[in-house]
C-alpha cells in the first residue's frame, strides 16, 4: 500500500479515465491501439513497406500472429485487465457504497462493451479468476460464459440506470462522463441495448440463431446520431494526451507504424467492387486520401507503396502529408475524419445498429424490413459525416443533404425492389461505414462469413480476396486467421502452463477458429 496516495478516490475521478481507455488512453492503450492490425487483417488498411520476417506491422497484412516476445496487438487485453479492469470495478464497489446507482451502471455497461469486445477478440479469456488478487496464475473460461455474463452485466446495468434518488445526479455523473454522454443515463441505457444487440447478433451461424432478439434490442439500442456513443478529446495544441489516438501529435499512424488505405476500401468507395460497379461514393473524399494526378488509389495487401509504379497515383497519408512521407506533421490542418487530433471517435453508432437489423431482418426473410434498415443505416453514416467529420474536406465535396439523396436514390446502391437486396449489400455497405473507427466489429463480420463465405450464389463480401502462397504468413499453415494471440507480458510471461493447456503457445493458435463463427 502507498501511505502517500489515497486508498479510496470518489467514483467521479475514476470514470474519466476509464472512458478513455476504451478507444485510447495516454499510455496508448485501448481498442484503437490493435485496430490499427485488425484493419490490416480486414484490408481497410495497407502497410506503408513491403512485409518482412521483421516487419512486425504488415505481417498482419498477410493475417499473421503476432511474434516472439512482442506486445504488439495486446492493447485491448492490456486495457480491460489493468486500465479499466480494477478501476471499474472500484469504482462499481465505491459508487455502490455512496448509492450512486448510476455510476454502478455505466460501470457495468462498460464492462460488458469490454468483455464483449475481449472475447470477440482472443476467444477464451480469464473470467471467473480475473480480479481475484490472492491469485498469481489464471484459468481461462470458454467464450459462451463469457456472453452469458456480458448479458448478465448488462440487464443489471440497465437495473441501475434505471434507478433514481440516492445519490443519482444528471450533473453528477456529467463530472465523469463529460467526454462521452455527458451524464445521460438515457443514451446509457441505448447503448446497454446496442451491446445486448451485438451479443445475439454475432451468433448469427448458430442453428439458435434469434433473429427476433436481435431487432428487439436494435430497436431499443442507439437509433439516432445523437445518440451515438462518441468519445471526445480536449486536444490542447502540442499536448498528445488528451488528443485523439489516430491524430498526427500522436503519431500512432506514422514512423514505424506507416500505414495507407488499402485496396480494398479505396475499390468500394470508387466504384471497382463488383457490389456496386460503376458507383462513385461521396463519402470517399472524407474517409480516405487522393494521390497527386486526384486519384484514389490503395495499396495491395503485402505491395508496399512502390506497389503503384507511377509517383502521382500513391496516395496521401491520412494526415494529408505526400506520398513518400511517414513523419506525423506539425499540425492536423490538412487531416480529416478521424485521423485529425480532436475528432471525437465512434464507440457505437446508430448506423451500425441499423446494419445489424438490416442483416437479422434479412436472415428472418423479411426483406422489406432489411431494405428499410439498409437505406437508413447508410443515411445516418451520410449524416454523421456529414455533421461531425466535414473540417478540411474541400468545399466541392462535402456531403448535403442533396448529395446523399442522389447516392441512396441509385439502385445499384439501394434496390428499387427488396427481391434485389442482397447480403453483399448490407455487409459492405457496413464495412465502408464502420472504416476506421469499427475495425474489431467489421473483423468479427468478416469471421462470421469466414473471409469468403457465399449466399445465394454470391461472395458475401465480393472480391474480397485473403492472402495465400507465399503472401499469407509462413506460421499459418494455409488457414485464415480467427483471434489474436494474448498480450506476451503477462499471459506468455507468468501463465505459460494455462496456455499451454488451451494450445495458445503454438505459432498457428491465430488460426484457430473462435466459439462465435462456429456453427
Amino acid at each position: 500500500m502507498n501511505p502517500n496516495a489515497p486508498t479510496k478516490v470518489p467514483p467521479e475521478t475514476l470514470l474519466g479515465p476509464i472512458i478513455s481507455s476504451m478507444v485510447g488512453n495516454s499510455a496508448g492503450h485501448g481498442s484503437m491501439a490493435d485496430a490499427r492490425y485488425i484493419s490490416l487483417y480486414i484490408q481497410s488498411f495497407a502497410s506503408y513497406t513491403v512485409s518482412t520476417a521483421a516487419n512486425s506491422t504488415s505481417q498482419y497484412e498477410r493475417m499473421g500472429g503476432v511474434t516472439a516476445n512482442s506486445d504488439n496487438a495486446g492493447s485491448i487485453w492490456r486495457a480491460h485487465y489493468y486500465d479499466i479492469g480494477q478501476n471499474c470495478m472500484k469504482m462499481i464497489d465505491w459508487a455502490a457504497e455512496e448509492k450512486k446507482w448510476d455510476y454502478v451502471g455505466v460501470g457495468q455497461a462498460i464492462f460488458a462493451w469490454s468483455w464483449l469486445q475481449l472475447t470477440d477478440y482472443h476467444g477464451e479469456v480469464i473470467l471467473k479468476e480475473a480480479f481475484n488478487t490472492n491469485l498469481l496464475t489464471f484459468k481461462f473460461d470458454k467464450e459462451e460464459e463469457v456472453y452469458k455474463y456480458v448479458r448478465e452485466l448488462c440487464f443489471k446495468a440497465l437495473e441501475n440506470l434505471d434507478k433514481t434518488g440516492d445519490g443519482v445526479s444528471q450533473q453528477n455523473l456529467a463530472k465523469g462522463d463529460a467526454y462521452l454522454y455527458n451524464g445521460d443515463v438515457t443514451k446509457w441505457k441505448k447503448f446497454v441495448y446496442s451491446i445486448l444487440a451485438r451479443s445475439y447478433h454475432h451468433l448469427s451461424n448458430k442453428t439458435d440463431y434469434k433473429a427476433d432478439s436481435v431487432i428487439y434490442y436494435c430497436d431499443k439500442a442507439i437509433t439516432t446520431n445523437a445518440d451515438n456513443a462518441v468519445v471526445k478529446f480536449i486536444a490542447t495544441p502540442g499536448f498528445s494526451a488528451n488528443s485523439n489516438f489516430y491524430g498526427p501529435v500522436r503519431n500512432n499512424l506514422g514512423s514505424t507504424f506507416a500505414i495507407r488505405q488499402a485496396a480494398f476500401i479505396t475499390d468500394l468507395l470508387k466504384g471497382n467492387n463488383s457490389a456496386f460497379s460503376g458507383v462513385d461514393d461521396p463519402r470517399k473524399w472524407y474517409l480516405i486520401r487522393p494521390s497527386k494526378s486526384g486519384q484514389f488509389n490503395g495499396i495491395p495487401v503485402n505491395g508496399g507503396i512502390v506497389s503503384i509504379t507511377d509517383t502521382l497515383n500513391r496516395p496521401e497519408s491520412f494526415w494529408g502529408a505526400r506520398y513518400d512521407s511517414t513523419v506525423a506533421p506539425k499540425d492536423d490542418s490538412r487531416a480529416r475524419y478521424i485521423f485529425r487530433n480532436g475528432s471525437p471517435m465512434p464507440v457505437l453508432t446508430a448506423s451500425e445498429i441499423h446494419f445489424m437489423k438490416a442483416e437479422a431482418a434479412f436472415i428472418k426473410n423479411d426483406k422489406a424490413a432489411a431494405l428499410a434498415a439498409y437505406r437508413r443505416a447508410i443515411e445516418l453514416n451520410f449524416d454523421m459525416l456529414q455533421t461531425e467529420y466535414s473540417a478540411n474536406v474541400p468545399a466541392a465535396n462535402l456531403i448535403t443533404v442533396a448529395v446523399r439523396d442522389a447516392f441512396l436514390a441509385n439502385t445499384n446502391v439501394v434496390p428499387a425492389s427488396s427481391n434485389d437486396l442482397t447480403l453483399s449489400h448490407i455487409m459492405l455497405q457496413k464495412y465502408i461505414a464502420l472504416f476506421g473507427h469499427g475495425a474489431l466489429e467489421t473483423w468479427v463480420d468478416m469471421r462470421r462469413y469466414h473471409y469468403t463465405d457465399t449466399r445465394g450464389g454470391l461472395q458475401v463480401y465480393r472480391d474480397f480476396v485473403p492472402p495465400s502462397g507465399t503472401v499469407l504468413w509462413t506460421d499459418n499453415n494455409s488457414e485464415k486467421v480467427y483471434r489474436v494471440r494474448y498480450r506476451y507480458n503477462s499471459e506468455y510471461v507468468w501463465n505459460i502452463a494455462e496456455l499451454t493447456k488451451l494450445g495458445a503457445e503454438k505459432p498457428d493458435w491465430h488460426t484457430k477458429e473462435v466459439w462465435f463463427s462456429k456453427p
